[in-house]
Parts: C-alpha cells; sequence; structure tokens
C-alpha cells in the first residue's frame, strides 16, 4: 500500500448515521477517536469524571479488600466480637442466684445499663459497646489507621500505588475511607455480637429508657442502631489522628504504638480532675454521649457537642495529614 492510500482515510459519519449503513467504519472510527481523546486527556492531566469515579471506588474496593484480608484486622474483630461474649457469661454467672448485675452480696453499681441486662438482653448491646468503646475500639481504629500509609511505606508498596494516576490525595481520602468503613465495621461487630449472646442467655423484649419510660423492642433496636451510628462517629477523629501519625515516617509499628499512645495519654487526660479545663477539648471527652439516645426525650446537648469536635479534629489532622502527604519523599 502506498503512503497515500495509507493516508486516505473514510469521511467521519456521525454517530445517527451510523446505524443507518457502514456499520464498520462508524464503530472502529469513534473508537479510535476516543482512545485517541483518553490519551491526549491523561498527557493532559485531564480525567474524565466517570474515570476519576471508577478509580476513587476501585481503589477504595482495593483498599478495604486489603485491610479485611489482614489476619491483624481478623484478629482484631474477633477479639471485639469476644468480648460481649465474655460479658454475657459474666453477667449470667454472677446472677445465677438472682441478685441484679453489678450488684451482688451489695456491691456497687456496675457498668452503665449492666443492671438491666438481665430484664432485657438488648441492654448487652449498650453495656458492650459502652465497655469497648474507652479502650478496645479505639485500639483497634489506632492499629488501622496508623499503619494505613506507615504499613505500606515499610513493605515498599507505596511508590508502586503512588505510579497509578489516581493522584495522592485520592490515595489518601480512600485510605481514610477505609479507616472510617473499619470503624462501622468494628462497632456493629460488637453490637451483633452483644445482640446474639444476649438473645442467648436473657429475655427479649420491650425495655425501660434510662428516663423510666418504656418503648418497644423495635424502637430500643433502632436506638441501638443509632447508638452503634454515634459510636462510630466517635471515632472519626482518632481515625483522622492516626492517619496523620502514618504520614510521618515510613515504620507501620512506629505509628500503630505512637497512635495507640495518643490514645492512652488523652484518656489519662480525660480523668484528671485539675486538667477539667482542657478535658471538653479532648476527643474522647464526649464518647459516653452516647447514651443520652436512651433517654425520653433525647437529650441531643452531649451528642452534638461530641460530633462537632470530632469534626474539628477531622477537619485539623485530616489538613495536616494530606499536606504532609502531597509533600512527602516517597523512596521506598
Amino acid at each position: 500500500m502506498s503512503r497515500a492510500e495509507a493516508k486516505a482515510e473514510p469521511e467521519y459519519v456521525p454517530p445517527g448515521k451510523a446505524a443507518q449503513g457502514n456499520v464498520v467504519q462508524g464503530e472502529a472510527e469513534p473508537e479510535g477517536e476516543a482512545e485517541q481523546g483518553a490519551a491526549a486527556a491523561a498527557a493532559s492531566g485531564e480525567v474524565p469524571r466517570a474515570v476519576r469515579s471508577f478509580w476513587s471506588i476501585g481503589l477504595f474496593s482495593s483498599e478495604l479488600t486489603i485491610t479485611l484480608r489482614r489476619w491483624r484486622t481478623l484478629a482484631l474483630l474477633g477479639v471485639l466480637a469476644a468480648v460481649p461474649v465474655l460479658v454475657g457469661i459474666a453477667v449470667k454467672i454472677e446472677t445465677g442466684d438472682g441478685s441484679r448485675a453489678g450488684q451482688r452480696g451489695g456491691g456497687g453499681e456496675g457498668p452503665a445499663f449492666m443492671a438491666q441486662i438481665t430484664n432485657n438482653g438488648l441492654f448487652l448491646v449498650f453495656t458492650a459497646l459502652a465497655a469497648t468503646l474507652p479502650f478496645f475500639l479505639p485500639m483497634a481504629v489506632g492499629v488501622v489507621a496508623g499503619d494505613a500509609v506507615a504499613g505500606e511505606a515499610n513493605s515498599g508498596t507505596l511508590r508502586y500505588l503512588l505510579v497509578a494516576p489516581v493522584g495522592r490525595t485520592r490515595l489518601l481520602l480512600a485510605k481514610y475511607a477505609t479507616t472510617v468503613t473499619f470503624c462501622l465495621l468494628a462497632t456493629l461487630v460488637v453490637a451483633v455480637s452483644a445482640l446474639a449472646v444476649g438473645a442467648l442467655l436473657f429475655p427479649l423484649g420491650d425495655l425501660t429508657t434510662i428516663s423510666g419510660t418504656r418503648i418497644s423492642f423495635a424502637d430500643g433496636l433502632g436506638r441501638a442502631l443509632l447508638i452503634a451510628l454515634a459510636v462510630t462517629a466517635s471515632l472519626l477523629g482518632l481515625a483522622a489522628l492516626g492517619l496523620f501519625v502514618s504520614t510521618l515516617t515510613n515504620s507501620g509499628i512506629a505509628a500503630m504504638a505512637t497512635t495507640v499512645g495518643l490514645l492512652t495519654t488523652v484518656q489519662i487526660l480525660d480523668q484528671i480532675p485539675q486538667l477539667h479545663a482542657i478535658q471538653p477539648y479532648l476527643f474522647s471527652h464526649y464518647w459516653l454521649s452516647f447514651a443520652d439516645l436512651m433517654r425520653e426525650p433525647v437529650y441531643w446537648v452531649e451528642l452534638q457537642k461530641n460530633l462537632g469536635l470530632q469534626a474539628v479534629y477531622v477537619a485539623v489532622f485530616g489538613s495536616a495529614a494530606w499536606a504532609r502527604f502531597t509533600t512527602k519523599d516517597v523512596t521506598a
């Protein structure tokens, strides 16, 4: 074939006319133009919105799958699921002689909601969340968040992730979304395990709120779901803090240890009476405000303060993580 024949291209056929005739040319030509347009867009840095959405969803799905397949993550979820089992068995043994939970032999009151577990197994959900929120749940979130970026850098896979045309901002958002999803999953694991154990060991039915009013079992389930969401929201600030710490080092173990150490320090500071002036600004100060969802009517003041405080921590440490990660030299 001569160069003149090779340059002779068929006349462009609009998509509307391609269906009427010359189907082969009408299909082949737009495909070539689409490929050239995609290549030109990639070269100019302009990625179509559909492609960006695809990468975002695909990247998030990949990050979530990798996180949930790790043995460390499965072990953390297993420990969280075991806590309600242990609490339920302990309450069942303690109340075997007919005494109320937390008050056997004239002792003092137990943790929140524990005295009601024997009357209604649904209270085991609230008790389990109250028992795991101060340490077990945030520790699990701190481990996942601290390992998000530092773990990739330590294993040498971070630089390969940055080669993909997704951008550092989108990668960081995917990792934070994965951590938030783990917060929700971990909270639901505790709640579902507690509900199953409570149904097996104790009766279910209408329950009495903290205000002394009676609500139906269906309403109680709805409030249990709201409480699980409130607990998840309480962990968002810690997730952002852990992600920021993860961008400061290339050691996953160091990032996890630092995040858990900061969690422990904040918990201690929140218990010292002399520091009452700064305690309302600590991310863990309003964690147990979810108990107000069991009042009739619901007391929203502390819950709103908690959500506002978590939003501030997410904004501050999320921005700090973005600033650090987008300017970080990745050599490993």
